[in-house]
């Protein structure tokens, strides 16, 4: 198992922080590159489509997770 690396992005104009174990942020990726989108863009469809009491690390993980299993992001 890999630790949690934290990783920082500019999504609509400010800088935020995300903390994702490096498989996730490696499937992130496969799905940016598979959606044509940088991953900033799809970073920022994520943040602004997740509940606002969950936080954008949790929301990224569940984005991929629903990814993997087949319902992509939906």
């Amino acid at each position: 198992m890999t630790g949690v690396q934290k990783r920082s992005i500019s999504i609509r104009g400010h800088r935020t922080s995300y903390s994702l174990e490096q498989p996730f942020y490696d499937e992130l990726l496969r799905i940016a590159e598979e959606k044509e989108l940088p991953l900033a863009a799809l970073v920022a469809e994520i943040d602004a489509a997740r509940p606002r009491q969950s936080n954008l690390s949790s929301a990224l993980r569940v984005f991929v997770l629903d990814w993997v299993r087949g319902s992509r992001g939906q």
